[in-house]
């Protein structure tokens, strides 16, 4: 089963990622925790790349880059796991490039979904959790946490805006695979939420 996560810089992803892999594993599920751009090698050398502020980096290329990660992520990590019959927690997924890539930087959207397709060999999300927040909220949360911002990190609110557009836009195409859910509470809240929907998930496809 894989399960991502979305959402603006800062709406809290991987902490909700890590609560979430600390609560399946303890519950005695194999799980493979990942994350893109990244999840292999091959992946976090070119996510040091992608991400370095101050750099350059045209939205063509920029997308081929993040596809060339998904696709080694998916032959080296995502598909042997579900092969395996295992849980992947994966933060950021296909969404995240309809997002950034499609509505923030303006790439055909029929393009990124024509290489999505191939960089995944059709293997889609089975839930994906929104965590959603006003995108200043976001951005203030990041800059208190990490100091040095990264490329994207450093764009402007008008960009993360977009995003957070976007993202709602994408939600409400795809109503029974996305799960939205406020990040503006309590961090121990929003796990209740989030690990609610997934036992309910977990119990409907026959997994105990």
């Amino acid at each position: 089963m894989l399960i991502t996560f979305e959402g603006i810089e800062g709406c809290g992803k991987s902490t909700q990622v890590e609560l979430l892999y600390t609560y399946l594993t303890q519950k005695g599920r194999a799980v493979v925790k990942t994350r893109e751009p990244g999840g292999t090698p091959f992946g976090e050398a070119l996510r040091k790349v992608c991400l370095t502020k101050n750099m350059t980096v045209f939205p063509l290329p920029e997308l081929l880059t993040f596809m060339a990660i998904r696709a080694q992520h998916v032959e080296e990590v995502i598909m042997p796991a579900l092969e395996k019959r295992q849980i992947v927690l994966c933060d950021r997924f296909i969404d995240a490039t309809y997002a950034y890539q499609g509505y923030g930087r303006g790439v055909d959207l029929g393009v990124i979904q024509t290489l999505n397709r191939l960089a995944t060999k059709g293997i889609r999300p089975h839930l994906t959790v929104l965590l959603d927040c006003a995108a200043g909220v976001g951005l203030k949360r990041k800059a208190g946490h990490h100091p040095s911002l990264d490329r994207f990190e450093k764009e402007a609110l008008s960009f993360h805006r977009k995003i957070r557009n976007a993202y709602t836009k994408l939600a409400k195409e795809d109503p029974k695979r996305f799960f939205v859910v406020d990040a503006n509470g309590d961090v121990e809240a929003i796990h209740q939420t989030i690990r609610e929907k997934v036992d309910s998930l977990l119990k409907d496809h026959g997994i105990r």
